[in-house]
């Protein structure tokens, strides 16, 4: 075997780039038993391990950059948050994502994606003009200051076909209830969570400045998201350029507008409906209850809970960059969570969030069960309430 070269200055290196934790870590493998790739089998699950990696950057040596290691982390959070040490793992592998695309060495399937951001401002290659087609004839107002709240809408849902349908849900759903709201439009750029996951941090840092002047500029006080990962990175990393509001996903303020009587549903959805916890609702933000209250309040909706749920929730495998990878039938963390539903006897299968809905629905197609089980986002069966 050849011997393996040390390198300090590298692990200083990962160090400055945001991996501050890497040196906490023990080795205890708890990281490891608890990633979902040991669920699936395949190249890339037999190749990524997250322990391994941790230890790879503690001593700065080579190995960790391989793309089915470093790029295969979907960020789910799972390690993370049953860390003994308290090791920021997320972190500490955007981290080291960071230098190779800093180098000029982001995998060939996500190059693409960058490009698309630096050039329309969102990953999906929409045009920036075309940002709010996703209204359709609805009339969603622009904006204003005196408005409470501005409803930010995922690039996903501005851009793809199917999750068009989750951004006129909610703003369908937020009408009704009566809510003071606007968007900006085609001058707002992505939030640049996902990108910053995939380790572009001038690229993303250009994102956050560009939509804190904007939204500042524009007297935004409180942002209401369609989305878990811009909830995420406008609560957790905007804040340190000066961009601090309110932030909620739609799921809390829906569920405090039921509650409040602004909101009501009184239609029927005779449905077996399973939930499925988004990693960046759930384990990342601590956002459980709303949902499942949302859920509750549907006439004829019999809820069912999923194995793999609350905390320790299954991935999608959407995240950190995960949603632009090809990954054969058999090894997608999706078909687990299809079976999971299909087992329980769902009619059903939902969520809140537009990636998770993009990857349990190419899920449930490729093991042909889209007949027995339906796959819907959380704003869709409440509309259908309405």
């Amino acid at each position: 075997m050849e011997p393996r070269i040390i390198s300090l200055e590298m692990r200083d290196y990962i160090a400055e780039m945001g991996a501050e934790t890497v040196n906490w870590c023990m080795q205890c493998g708890l990281c490891t038993n608890l990633c979902p790739w040991r669920l699936v089998p395949g190249e890339t699950s037999a190749k990524f391990n997250i322990r391994h990696m941790q230890r790879l950057g503690q001593l700065g040596m080579e190995g960790f950059e391989e793309e089915e290691i470093l790029f295969a982390c979907s960020t789910c959070g799972m390690c993370q948050s049953n860390c003994p040490r308290g090791v920021k793992i997320v972190d500490n592998v955007r981290a080291m994502r960071a230098g190779i695309v800093g180098a000029g060495m982001a995998p060939a399937h996500l190059r693409p994606i960058l490009g698309s951001t630096h050039a329309n401002g969102n990953p999906w290659a929409g045009p920036r003009q075309k940002r709010t087609e996703w209204q359709g004839k609805m009339e969603v107002p622009n904006f204003t200051p005196d408005m409470e709240y501005f409803l930010f809408v995922c690039c996903h849902s501005c851009y793809d076909p199917r999750s068009t349908r989750i951004a006129r849900s909610i703003v369908r759903l937020l009408q009704q209830a009566g809510v003071s709201f606007g968007v900006i439009g085609i001058e707002e750029s992505c939030c640049g969570e996902t990108i910053h996951k995939m380790g572009d941090e001038e690229l993303f840092q250009k994102l956050a400045h560009s939509n804190i002047r904007l939204f500042n500029e524009r007297g935004v006080r409180k942002i209401v998201t369609t989305s878990p990962h811009c909830l995420w990175t406008f609560k957790n990393e905007y804040p340190q350029w000066g961009g601090e509001w309110e932030v909620s996903h739609y799921t809390q303020l829906l569920s405090r507008l039921v509650k409040e009587g602004r909101l009501s549903f009184p239609g029927e959805f005779a449905r077996k409906i399973a939930f499925h916890d988004p990693c960046y609702l759930g384990r990342q933000s601590g956002i459980f209850e709303d949902p499942r209250d949302l859920l509750g309040s549907v006439a004829g909706v019999e809820s069912l809970e999923l194995g793999r749920s609350g905390p320790l929730s299954l991935c999608c495998a959407g995240g950190g960059g995960r949603i632009w990878g090809e990954v054969p039938m058999g090894e997608r963390f999706g078909e687990l969570r299809i079976t999971d539903a299909v087992e329980l006897g769902a009619q059903v299968l939902t969520t809140a969030c537009p990636y998770c809905v993009n990857m349990l629905t190419d899920a449930c197609t490729s093991l042909g069960k889209q007949e027995s089980l339906e796959i819907l986002e959380l704003s869709e069966v409440l509309a259908k309430a309405l």
